[in-house]
C-alpha cells in the first residue's frame, strides 16, 4: 500500500506540472458513478457528454465511465447522481516472504492451534464438531495457480462458479474472461489465503485449515501482480451476492477480501450494502500501514476486519532442539492466553471514523506460495491478508451451525467471544536468532483474538 500512495503522490504532482506548462492534455481516469435511482438511458446519454460511459451494474445502481478529474464536479451535479468519485486503486500483498523449508509430516499448524481448530501441532484431531460443510468462501482475489489441484481437493473448489473480472481505472472490463483466468495466476497471493480456510496438501502430507470441507468459490478480482480497482471488486461481489440468492439453493455465503486501498469507494461500499442486505457476510483486510491507519473496505463498519497477530513461541527451539520447525512441531498453550501473542508491527491502527473488529494470526503463517510457475513451493507470509482467511474461516464454520446467521450476528458474537488483548509489548524472535520489540495499543486489537472453539459457543 505504501507503494500505492508513493504512486498517486507522483501522479499528483505529475498533474499538477503539466497543469501550469498547459504542455499535455488532462489525462483521463476511471470514474464510478452511483445513481440515485434506476439507470436510464436517458442519463447514460447525459453521462456521455462528460466522458466515455464503459459499463453499468444495475443491481446497485453503478456507473462505470472514463473521464478526467476536472469533470467529477459536473458529474457530481447532476440530479440523478447520488455519488462520484476517482475509481480507487486496491492491493492484497504480503509483508514478507520466506521460503519455508524442514517439512515432515506436518498435520497441524500453530496458526490452527492459536485460533483452536487443532489441538497440538502435528496432529490431525480437531477439538470442534464443525468443518465449514455446506458454507460456501467466495475468496476476491488474484484467483488460484495453475497448480492448485496439487494443493487441494478438486471438490472443495466450486469450478462452476468460479469467475475472473477485469478492467477498471477507466478501462474498459468488469466482463467475465471466459479463458478461465481465475485458474491461471501468476502471483500466488489467493491461493495462500485459500489455504488457510481449507488447508493444502503438503509434499503427500494434509495440513488442516480452519474450514476444510467449505466450498470455496474463486473470484479474481485483482491481476497477476496483485492490483486491481473498485469498480472491479464491486462487479465480483455484486456477482457472489446474485449466486447467494440464485444458484447455491440459499447456502450460506461468506465473502474474504484480503485486500485494500486508502480510500472508501462509493461503489465498493454499495455493492458491500447489497450483499451484506441479500445475507452474505464480508470479512476484510485491516490494512498493513501501521500507524497510518486502516485501509478500505476493512474500515467500513459492517465489514469484519482483522489485525494480524504473531506467537511469541516463533523462531525459537522447541522441546525437540529444532529451530526451523516450530511452526507445525511447538505447541501453541491451552487455553488460548494474550500472553503468548502480540499485534504484529505492521497491522493497521483504527483511525476516528474507522472499525477495526477483531485480531488473528498473520504474522509468520505457512501456505502454498509459488515463485517459479508450475514448481510446488510454501512460504511463510505475513499480512493481515493472511489473517483475514482465519476469521473468514471461523465465519463459515459459525454458519455451518447456524446457517440464518447474519452479518451483524456474526460480528457480534466475534466480538463479544473474542480474548481481550491489551496494549503491551512482546519480545519475538526472527530467523537467524535476533529479536526484536513489538509494540501496541488499544487501536491496534479491536475486541481482541478469535477463536472457533468460543465463537462456535455463542453461536446460538
Amino acid at each position: 500500500m505504501k507503494n500505492l500512495f508513493k504512486f498517486s503522490s507522483a501522479i499528483a504532482i505529475a498533474f499538477a506540472v503539466f497543469s501550469v506548462s498547459n504542455a499535455f492534455a488532462e489525462a483521463s481516469i476511471g470514474i464510478n458513478v452511483l445513481c440515485k435511482g434506476t439507470i436510464t438511458e436517458q442519463n447514460l446519454s447525459d453521462l456521455g457528454q462528460y466522458g466515455t460511459v464503459l459499463d453499468t451494474t444495475p443491481e446497485i445502481k453503478l456507473v462505470t465511465m472514463k473521464s478526467t478529474a476536472s469533470q467529477l464536479p459536473a458529474i457530481r451535479s447532476r440530479s440523478y447522481v447520488a455519488a462520484a468519485n476517482p475509481d480507487a486503486s486496491r492491493k492484497g500483498s504480503p509483508v514478507d516472504t520466506v521460503a519455508a523449508t524442514n517439512f515432515a509430516n506436518g498435520i497441524s499448524t500453530w496458526d490452527m492451534d492459536a485460533v483452536n481448530v487443532t489441538v497440538n501441532p502435528g496432529f490431525s484431531g480437531r477439538p470442534i464438531n464443525y468443518d465449514g460443510t455446506g458454507v460456501y468462501v467466495a475468496i476476491l482475489d488474484t484467483g488460484l495457480l495453475d497448480s492448485w489441484r496439487q494443493y487441494f481437493p478438486e471438490q472443495r473448489i466450486a469450478t462452476q462458479y468460479a469467475i475472473s473480472f477485469s478492467g477498471g481505472g477507466g478501462e474498459q472490463g468488469n466482463v467475465s474472461d471466459p479463458t478461465n483466468m481465475w485458474e491461471h495466476d501468476q502471483n500466488s497471493h489467493g491461493t495462500h489465503v485459500t489455504s488457510t480456510i481449507l488447508g493444502y496438501n503438503l509434499l503427500g502430507t494434509p495440513v488442516n485449515g480452519v474450514a476444510p470441507k467449505a466450498t470455496v468459490i474463486p473470484v479474481k478480482v485483482l491481476n497477476q501482480a496483485g492490483f486491481g480497482w473498485s469498480s472491479v471488486i464491486a462487479h465480483g461481489i455484486v456477482y457472489v451476492a446474485n449466486l447467494k440468492t440464485s444458484g447455491l439453493g440459499g447456502a450460506p455465503v461468506v465473502i474474504n477480501m484480503s485486500l485494500g486501498g486508502p480510500t472508501l469507494d462509493a461503489a465498493e461500499q454499495a455493492a458491500m450494502d447489497y450483499a451484506i442486505s441479500k445475507g452474505v457476510i464480508i470479512v476484510a483486510a485491516a490494512g498493513n500501514e501501521g500507524d497510518a491507519g486502516m485501509g478500505y473496505p476493512g474500515a467500513y463498519a459492517p465489514v469484519i476486519s482483522v489485525a494480524a497477530t504473531g506467537w511469541t513461541g516463533q523462531w525459537l527451539t522447541g522441546p525437540d532442539g529444532n529451530v526451523n520447525n516450530w511452526w507445525y512441531a511447538d505447541d501453541v498453550a491451552d487455553p488460548t492466553k494474550a500472553a503468548d501473542f502480540y499485534i504484529a508491527d505492521f497491522s493497521s491502527r483504527q483511525k476516528a471514523g474507522q472499525q477495526l473488529d477483531i485480531a488473528a494470526p498473520g504474522s509468520w503463517t505457512v501456505g502454498p506460495y509459488q515463485v517459479n510457475s508450475g514448481q510446488l513451493s510454501y512460504y511463510y507470509l505475513s499480512g493481515t491478508s493472511m489473517a483475514t482467511p482465519h476469521v473468514a474461516g471461523i465465519v463459515a464454520l459459525m454458519c455451518q451451525k447456524k446457517p440464518s446467521l447474519t452479518a451483524a450476528a456474526a460480528e457480534s458474537i466475534l466480538k463479544s467471544t473474542a480474548i481481550p488483548l491489551p496494549p503491551g509489548s512482546r519480545t519475538v524472535a526472527l530467523p537467524g536468532g535476533a529479536t526484536e520489540v513489538q509494540s501496541w495499543g488499544s487501536d491496534a486489537t479491536g475486541a481482541g483474538m478469535a477463536t472457533a472453539d468460543a465463537a462456535l459457543k455463542g453461536t446460538k
